[in-house]
């Protein structure tokens, strides 16, 4: 029995700071009368606020980007860069890309089927979130990348989120030439 009122008493003893917290703290005796007509206002507004929200079913919560309906990948936020080429003798970039971490791109990878080559970059894949990947129509959305290999002409898209700052490359297997690599700078 005794080990049962310690339990009860120990149970109750728990429950009291907790019940202390929850009570508002006492209002000295003058200043009651001027916070009852305040209180009372407010609580008037604070229902019709909450009758509206109510009413209304949604509660909406501020952010402090306005991305539109499907956020940072809805259409109008993804930028457009400028194609990257595959041919034989040829660059395959026209300049080095400068792009912000957080930012969702688009690019176009062209093969001219000239040769069968790949462009390659574990590093960039790694720093990038990669949405998808459209081949004749075919969406991929892979899990990583390494590489792209192009056997005959066509084109790749490459859309995808910039997200570890650095300096990136993609190039041709095998080559030494600063023409036969494409750079990106994540910032």
């Amino acid at each position: 029995m005794t080990k049962f009122l310690t339990l009860l008493l120990l149970m109750a003893g728990l429950a009291a700071p907790a019940h202390a917290q929850d009570t508002p703290p006492a209002k000295p005796a003058d200043a009651a009368a001027n916070a009852d007509s305040a209180e009372a206002e407010e609580e008037g507004e604070e229902e019709e606020g909450e009758a509206e929200a109510d009413a209304e079913g949604v509660h909406e919560a501020g952010a402090k980007f306005d991305y539109g309906f499907s956020g940072v990948l809805a259409r109008d936020n993804r930028v457009q860069l400028a194609p990257l080429t595959l041919a034989s003798g040829k660059p395959v970039a026209s300049a080095e890309y400068k792009l912000k971490s957080g930012g969702y791109y688009r690019i176009d990878i062209n093969a001219d089927g000239s040769q069968e080559l790949a462009l390659s970059g574990g590093d960039f894949f790694r720093a990038v979130w990669i949405n998808e990947i459209v081949v004749n129509d075919i969406e991929i959305r892979p899990m990583g990348v390494h590489s792209l290999e192009f056997d005959d002409a066509g084109t790749a898209t490459v859309s995808f989120v910039a997200v570890v700052p650095g300096r990136y490359t993609l190039s041709v297997p095998g080559s030494q030439g600063d023409s036969l690599q494409a750079v990106f700078n994540i910032q």
